[in-house]
């Protein structure tokens, strides 16, 4: 047989489902994407900050003015990054969760108060608003304060008192600690989030965030209803969303065990017995308007709700159901009974009973279309639900997806390249280990292969931010990351260190004067220079002024000795902790940093501490950006690989597609590389003698974009080719790439 020159013509996508020898696809694949039927590297991945509080279970990004607001829930709380168009911010701040006022502790009771019981007393003070109590007053002085209006936005330990006009016209002195609230928010390894947004035009005029902690991780059917919670998106403050505005406020909390969506201008809530509850528009504080509604439009749970195109019955919406998809539409329709017009403002169509759905999380939308798992297939909705063809990987998702943890299945997409990822817990990993990606734009499915990338609990994809951001499954432990002197002084939570470019927000600090569990929140740089005399070989010197010197700077001028670190302060006269090198004459400068940490010390001292990373912390990535995985300063590369489908002469030769009834081993002689590539790449021939036999794989063949040929001798009768690149800053797109193949020498 006349030798032939082939190009490899395998069809895009990653076949998992069926035999190696069945597909015309490709047969394996590592971090890699198709475009224009190709494959290509899938991009890389950077951190925003390492010390995020995880597991993520949920984000939210708002963008204004430059800024990008990155949210992360977790099980304990909510946290917010502020980081730039590039990815870089400012350090991660916690939300604090205020609320309702439960019950007072410590009383001062004041004096010469006119004896009496006064109801619906207003409370002053504190962070909140809208508290009140029933004040008893007995020999001039208040004795007893029990609330019955909780009023909403307090702390625990917030001091409230009382006007005199509203005790009797006199007195002064009374105050009381808020002992005990209702936040809204409780710690609890079940906390799944999820996020909106909405301007309250009717009340304060905030872009408002809301936030939806469910405790449904472990069960997507569980009933028990969470607080909505609220607060200015521009702050790090939330508490309940409660029915406090209208014509007959309720004061009751909005509460519900599914979740939370805003369809603008309305804010609709969803959970058990398929109840659907929506605001009024513009007021996410009024839930007794015209146009607000209760309904349960199913028998099982509400799970998602998504805002859907509705044309002139806008706003609309789709909620899922465990069985149902529904439809919500804004179509008010006055109707007259018995002489009394009523008018109905929304309508509930139910598009199909006969779904399901994996998880609340595994819904995206795409150009108007929503995708989503069900439970034992794919699903998608334009109009009308129909199942999402998947002959590539259906059965790899169902039969290794660790259904104990299916609550953990979430959807992410990447417009830029057509896609669409569901990560999943695969065989008995309890978080998110791989991902299918279904290309709309290419019809086909690949997987992520298991790579470190797919990795990951929770993301959201990008829009004004221009890189899709995931958070990390891999939870950090505490490590030592160096030791330094600190100066300590008892009871304060400011320490001193020289200057020192490894500290950072979030470290541990470990030493014996500090209470346990200090975390440095605070790094201020401390400078001082003054003029300053001294002896040679002396620990000592007297200088003009003390202002501004600290325990612990380290000092430079003449005669000052290398290295040397103020160590005892007594008036104008500095100890130094080692001895001056000359006479010290001239100006003297003091720099160092105070650290401010979230215990206080419990002496006045200077030792040496550790500083530790936190356990229990993760990375947050932007995804999409360069070619490899970076941390800080740290790179390192991404290995990505792809393999062909069979190539041998029984399978039609390399650009056939059924066998041509040539029986024989394919001898392959060259190859001539044709990629868009940086970096090194390698290749490897594998293949069998039959269909069910092992495989034999060559050693790796290098090349590089320079090269135009590679001459070898490798036969198999069904051969395939493997392609890796795992080189840093390493990247590929397949072009045509040319086999020079013959007749092999082995019989069948």
């Amino acid at each position: 047989m006349v030798k032939k020159v082939f190009a490899i013509d395998t069809q895009p996508g990653v076949q998992r489902d069926g035999t190696v020898f069945d597909a015309n696809c490709y047969n394996d694949g590592l971090w890699v994407r198709f475009q224009r039927g190709r494959p290509r590297k899938i991009g890389g991945y950077r951190a925003i900050t390492q010390t995020a509080t995880g597991y993520s279970r949920g984000i939210f990004v708002n963008s204004a003015d430059g800024v990008n607001q990155v949210f992360n829930g977790f099980s304990s709380g909510l946290e917010v990054i502020n980081v730039d168009s590039l990815g870089i911010g400012g350090g991660v701040n916690q939300f604090t969760f205020n609320g309702i006022v439960l019950t007072t502790g410590t009383l001062v009771g004041g004096s010469s108060y006119v004896n009496g019981t006064y109801t619906n007393v207003t409370l002053t003070g504190g962070t909140g608003a809208g508290a009140k109590a029933t004040i008893v007053v007995s020999g001039n002085t208040v004795t007893t304060v029990t609330i019955t209006a909780g009023g909403n936005g307090y702390v625990v330990g917030d001091t409230l008192s009382a006007t005199a006009a509203s005790i009797g016209g006199s007195g002064s002195g009374f105050s009381c600690k808020v002992a005990t609230i209702d936040s809204g928010f409780s710690s609890n390894s079940l906390n799944l989030w999820q996020f909106d947004s909405l301007f309250d035009s009717q009340g304060s005029g905030n872009q408002l965030l809301l936030a939806h902690p469910g405790l449904n991780l472990a069960q997507i059917d569980q009933t028990t209803n969470t607080a909505v919670l609220a607060g200015p998106i521009s702050g790090t403050v939330l508490e309940p969303l409660r029915d406090t505005n209208g014509t007959a406020p309720t004061g009751e909390t909005i509460s519900v065990a599914g979740g939370v969506v805003v369809l603008h201008p309305y804010v609709f809530v969803y959970g058990d017995n398929g109840l659907i509850k929506n605001s009024v528009a513009g007021d996410p504080y009024d839930w007794n308007g015209p146009d607000s509604n209760e309904t349960n439009v199913s028998s099982t749970k509400i799970v998602k709700g998504l805002p859907v195109r509705g044309g002139s019955n806008a706003p609309s919406g789709l909620f899922w159901a465990l069985d149902s998809l529904i439809r919500v539409s804004y179509t008010p329709t006055t109707i007259t009974v018995a002489s009394v017009p009523q008018t109905f403002y929304w309508r509930y169509d139910i598009i199909t009973s006969q779904s399901s759905i994996l998880s609340s999380q595994c819904v995206i939308e795409y150009d108007g279309i929503y995708y989503w798992v069900g439970v034992d297939r794919f699903l998608l909705y334009n109009g009308v639900v129909k199942e999402l063809k998947n002959n590539f990987n259906q059965n790899y998702f169902f039969d290794n997806l660790n259904y104990a943890q299916s609550q953990k299945v979430w959807a992410q997409k990447v417009p830029r390249f057509g896609e669409i990822w569901w990560f999943f817990p695969s065989g008995d990993s309890e978080e998110c280990n791989d991902c299918i990606i279904y290309n709309v734009r290419e019809d086909c499915w690949y997987d992520a292969g298991e790579a470190l990338g797919a990795n990951r609990t929770a993301g959201y994809f990008s829009q004004v931010f221009h890189y899709p951001i995931n958070a990390g499954a891999t939870l950090s432990e505490q490590a030592i990351l160096f030791s330094a002197s600190i100066a300590t002084t008892n009871a304060s939570a400011n320490i001193t260190i020289a200057p020192n470019n490894q500290v950072a927000n979030g470290q541990l600090v470990v030493s014996t004067s500090i209470t346990s569990g200090a975390i440095v929140t605070v790094i201020a740089p401390t400078l001082a220079s003054t003029t300053a005399t001294g002896s040679s070989a002396a620990f000592t010197i007297v200088v003009n002024s003390a202002t501004g010197i600290l325990r612990n700077q380290a000092v430079t001028g003449t005669g000052i000795g290398a290295g040397a670190v103020v160590t005892v302060i007594a008036g104008t006269t500095i100890t130094l902790s080692v001895a001056n090198s000359g006479a010290v004459s001239g100006t003297l400068s003091f720099a160092g940093l105070t650290l401010t940490l979230s215990t206080t010390a419990t002496a006045t001292i200077i030792e040496t501490a550790t500083f530790n990373s936190q356990a229990g912390q993760i990375i947050l990535w932007q995804h999409e950006i360069g070619t490899d995985q970076v941390v800080g300063t740290v790179s390192n590369a991404i290995e990505s690989s792809f393999q062909t489908s069979d190539l041998g002469w029984v399978q039609g030769g390399p650009s056939q597609s059924s066998p041509v009834g040539d029986n024989y081993w394919l001898h392959l002689e060259r190859i001539e590389p044709d990629f868009i590539q940086t970096g090194e790449m390698t290749f490897q021939v594998t293949g069998r003698a039959f269909a069910q036999s092992e495989d034999v794989t060559s050693a790796p063949y290098t090349f590089d974009p320079d090269t135009g040929k590679i001459d070898l001798r490798e036969q198999r009768r069904e051969i395939r080719l493997i392609f890796t690149s795992n080189v840093a800053g390493g990247n590929y797109q397949l072009g045509k790439v040319l086999l020079h193949a013959n007749v092999g020498d082995v019989r069948p």
